[in-house]
């Protein structure tokens, strides 16, 4: 969304996210539209995008914490790689996202590289793999549709903000936008 803001394309993100909601469209058919809405984008709207976005307070802390326990933190997402990549340089050991072509874009997306719910999974596992970690080490947090894979593989998972689609699937759930209150609700346990 944040991206579309700075290309002033916010009504037509709106509208994609309602179908994606929806279940009317899938992941690969959301990424080729709002690649097409993004035909003009540039590296300093996509600079724009994250420096502005509403990002939830306490981030690095809550990874600086995490990584000072021996622990490891990743994010995956469905939204473009080039955004999310960007974490790794919050403290997040690892981050993936879609795949999209560099920017600006010369090229189409490639609907195989386009994360689901179910690549969200084989991703952690690979992940865990390279950590040398468990499943059942693992907390994972979302809030939507394509968390819901996620959320049944894990023991612990906590519903941030979350969409209709994860009630009653985390172990917990907060409302807010303090990462480490959120942290806090499975810190104790850890």
């Amino acid at each position: 969304m944040e991206i579309s803001r700075q290309l002033g394309l916010e009504a037509e993100t709106v509208a994609l996210d309602r179908e994606i909601s929806a279940g009317l469209i899938g992941p690969p058919e959301y990424a080729t539209r709002v690649h097409a809405l993004w035909a003009g984008l540039t590296e300093a709207h996509v600079g724009a995008a994250f420096d502005g976005a509403p990002w939830l307070a306490r981030i690095r802390d809550v990874w600086a914490e995490i990584r000072g326990q021996g622990d490891y933190c990743a994010v995956v997402s469905l939204s473009p790689s080039f955004f999310v990549e960007r974490l790794t340089g919050w403290g997040a050991h690892a981050a993936y996202g879609s795949r999209f072509p560099a920017v600006p874009f010369t090229e189409p997306v490639d609907p195989a590289g386009v994360l689901s719910a179910a690549a969200k999974v084989r991703i952690a596992d690979r992940l865990c793999e390279e950590f040398g970690v468990t499943r059942a080490d693992c907390v994972a947090y979302g809030d939507s549709l394509s968390d819901k894979d996620l959320f049944g593989a894990v023991p612990v998972s906590v519903a941030v903000n979350a969409d209709r689609h994860l009630t009653g699937l985390a172990t917990h759930s907060y409302m807010g936008m303090d990462l480490w209150e959120a942290y806090e609700l499975v810190r104790s346990g850890r």
